[in-house]
């Protein structure tokens, strides 16, 4: 098979695209002939161990974490599954024409969904699944703020909070984004380039401030977020876009009683992941195939494109996600 192996020199690395040897299924593993894979802000660090608590990986280290395909071989101890089943999941290596994945970490595709739409999903929904039900605990009739809401995380949270009836403000740094945002359950939009976030969240929550913080954005974002928490709110931090640390008003975090959990997967052992993963399913499989939840695809490439396309993805003009096809 061909995939994306990521060469490491100093501390630069880059990837390389070459011929590797076919992959062999585990105990308890799907192999899974690739035929759409997502890109994901990670994958520009260019790190092939980003979850090295799952077990499921290839042999070389090839780039990639979400992917979509047909399952071609299974291990010993896989239950629930058939070759030819269409999945989708999050298996390391996915940059690849063939990928792994534990078989408790996969989903179904629906027949209604297209490759490059399934493709698109199991990051996003996944990710903010875990932050907003699992971590956030969110209760009806609670405020929702998704930052970096043009994002496929931020979109995900957005579709989510919206089925869960909160007052859903989101931002980002594009007027014409917002507009798109709309159409995906946005109660209140917030053009990052008009100033701080704060104002505008008290004002849609009638001076109460927001119950659960959706943050992709990290440091450059702390004193907004301090500012815009309802006493007792969850804030839950995802990305660092805006850097990795800063100073936080312990006094304020304390006077809000703010709850400020940090989640990631890479920390996470197969049970784990596969409590997420199966939440979600339960929660959003039915309005999936059903096309009430969906990522929108920014634009597709060829596998063999995937440096262009993440030299397209640092541009950081998209809205929702881009694909590589196989």
């Amino acid at each position: 098979m061909k995939a994306w192996v990521i060469e490491k020199s100093g501390d630069a690395a880059r990837m390389v695209w070459q011929e590797v040897p076919d992959l062999k299924p585990g105990e308890g593993e799907l192999l899974v002939r690739t035929r759409a894979v997502g890109l994901n802000r990670a994958d520009l660090m260019l790190n092939a161990g980003h979850y090295a608590r799952i077990a499921t990986r290839p042999p070389q280290p090839i780039a990639g974490l979400e992917a979509a395909g047909e399952i071609i071989g299974m291990g010993d101890k896989v239950t629930g599954w058939k070759i030819g089943d269409r999945v989708m999941g999050m298996p390391s290596g996915a940059y690849a024409e063939q990928v792994l994945i534990q078989h408790r970490l996969a989903v179904p595709v629906p027949a209604s969904l297209a490759w490059s739409a399934a493709a698109a999903l199991p990051v996003a929904l996944f990710t903010a699944h875990d932050a907003i039900v699992t971590n956030a605990r969110h209760r009806a009739g609670e405020s929702v703020f998704v930052q970096a809401a043009s994002s496929g995380v931020g979109l995900a949270a957005v579709q989510i909070a919206r089925a869960r009836g909160a007052n859903v403000i989101a931002g980002t740094a594009s007027r014409a984004k917002l507009e798109r945002l709309a159409g995906y359950g946005l109660t209140h939009g917030i053009d990052y380039a008009q100033g701080a976030a704060a104002p505008t969240v008290m004002r849609a929550t009638g001076d109460r401030g927001a119950d659960v913080i959706v943050d992709m954005v990290g440091a450059s974002a702390i004193d907004d977020h301090l500012a815009l928490a309802a006493v007792g709110a969850r804030w839950v931090q995802i990305g660092r876009m805006g850097g990795n640390s800063g100073a936080v008003n312990l006094n304020e975090l304390s006077r809000k009683r703010i709850s400020l959990i940090g989640v990631t997967f890479r920390t996470r052992d197969v049970s784990e992941f596969a409590a997420v993963v199966e939440s979600a399913w339960r929660d959003f499989g039915a309005a999936i195939a059903a096309g009430r939840f969906a990522m929108p695809v920014e634009k597709v490439f060829a596998l063999a494109e995937a440096d262009r396309a993440q030299a397209t993805m640092r541009e950081n003009r998209h809205f929702g996600k881009f694909i590589l096809e196989t």
